[in-house]
């Protein structure tokens, strides 16, 4: 199996982060329908959700149709690649590539419930075979 070739694509930043997730979890919306949900929980005006999702279009992170005088707005990557590509990121910036490192700071000593700490030696085991 041969390896994917990395996505040309820029990060998104925070803000285009909270829009992305709101599309992956609704779908395809209009800029109203993005505001209103993402505003409820961060308080941002309706220009400034739209401002984003046309530099995020411009960035190849979303896609846009139209429909009457409405755009609609579907996210162009998905939530695994994305998230996966952020964790790599993260792991060589602040780690040095380190997954030791990443754990070790992730898992401070009594904070990982039992469940969690079962799920990843699963993880591990899985990995390993």
């Amino acid at each position: 199996m041969s390896a994917k070739a990395p996505d040309p694509r820029p990060l998104p930043s925070d803000a285009e982060l909270k829009i992305l997730r709101e599309l992956w979890v609704h779908g395809a919306s209009t800029v109203r329908e993005i505001h209103d949900r993402v505003s409820k929980e961060w308080p941002v005006g309706y220009t400034t959700v739209l401002k984003l999702l046309q530099r995020m279009l411009e960035k190849g992170l979303v896609g846009r149709r139209e429909e009457g005088r409405a755009h609609v707005y579907r996210a162009a990557v998905s939530a695994q690649r994305t998230r996966r590509r952020i964790a790599r990121e993260l792991l060589e910036r602040a780690f040095g590539g380190s997954i030791q490192g990443l754990i070790e700071a992730a898992l401070p000593r009594g904070r990982a419930r039992a469940e969690e700490l079962d799920e990843i030696r699963r993880m591990l085991g899985r990995m390993e075979e």
